[in-house]
């Protein structure tokens, strides 16, 4: 079997191993990939594994040879998965395998808004604690979490991580999710988006984009939030309209945005956001802690083998 990785540089920049994958089989392992060299990389391929790299129905009706691909994240929005299933291709992800590193990530973006850690230790460089006339200085509000209201969009895996690790906090909770509300953990209130905007000082985003939720943050729902309101958002970059979140910083309206994730990645320069003072934005690498690379890289082998061995597993469709 010939397995082909076409942007395996993402996950793997080096400090993983390919090791197991290639007792699997033939394998070649490509950091990167342009769109005009997947055919011709993967022409030959049983077995394609992709992390960004889109294949498309065009794609993958030029690979008549290509009977599995596995998706190295979660979403798989790269793949046609109607398409592939039309040529008999099985689509694979990989589920959880990120959920402790982004909830992490979610309150480091919480925390640095609330406590400006890293405002502070630059201020301290600069020498102003040692040119202080007093022991201890601030200069931008400090708010306790507690008693603070979360609005959770999306309770899976992460969503129900970061409204627990929230309750411990002291924070009022309240999600839109479909969960039936009786199946909900005690101190966690179900309400519709609409209940959120009105309630929460601090919304986080943890579903899935889709064509309902595209966008869900927009002028008009940032204008229907609590002034001062702060938006995260560790899921995807096109569930907000930037632009309008950028005009919303500058208002005032919200007072601030943290943000793993972007509408184009890499952003272009004149992005309105990377010119906001309150706009706090990580390079998407809320699932690239060392320990969930690890887990990915080992479910993403067990799919293959899983595959291989006729009980394909994590299937998508």
């Amino acid at each position: 079997m010939k397995i082909v990785v076409l942007d395996g540089y993402g996950m793997n920049p080096g400090d993983l191993s390919w090791d197991e994958l290639k007792s699997l089989g033939e394998v070649v392992v490509y950091d990167r990939t342009d769109s005009n060299d997947i055919i011709a990389r993967a022409a030959d391929a049983d077995a394609v594994l992709v992390n960004k790299v889109v294949l498309d129905e065009k794609t993958l009706k030029s690979l008549p040879k290509l009977k599995y691909v596995g998706v190295l994240a979660t979403g798989y929005n790269v793949v046609d998965v109607a398409a592939a299933a039309e040529y008999g291709v099985t689509v694979t992800n990989i589920p959880a395998y990120s959920t402790d590193s982004v909830v992490q990530m979610t309150f480091a973006h919480i925390l640095n808004i609330t406590n400006r850690v890293a405002h502070y230790a630059r201020l301290n460089r600069e020498g102003r604690w040692s040119s202080n006339k007093d022991f201890c200085y601030w200069d931008t509000p400090l708010p306790e979490l507690s008693g603070l209201t979360l609005g959770i969009v999306g309770l899976g895996n992460i969503g129900m991580k970061v409204a627990n690790i929230a309750r411990n906090f002291g924070m009022e909770v309240y999600a839109d999710t479909s969960k039936n509300s009786a199946s909900l953990p005690e101190g966690i209130q179900k309400t519709t988006f609409e209940g959120l905007l009105g309630v929460c000082d601090i919304l986080t985003l943890h579903c899935p984009l889709t064509d309902k939720t595209r966008e869900l943050v927009n002028a008009e729902t940032i204008a229907r939030m609590r002034h001062g309101a702060i938006i995260i958002n560790t899921g995807r970059g096109p569930l907000v309209n930037e632009a309008d979140v950028a005009e919303a910083l500058k208002s005032g309206q919200l007072s601030a945005y943290g943000a793993d994730v972007m509408c184009q990645e890499p952003p272009r320069k004149d992005n309105p956001l990377l010119s906001c003072s309150n706009a706090f934005i990580t390079p998407h690498m809320a699932w690239a802690t060392f320990d969930a690379r690890q887990r990915l890289m080992r479910i993403a082998v067990d799919n293959v083998r899983a595959f291989i061995g006729g009980t394909p597993k994590n299937v998508v469709s």
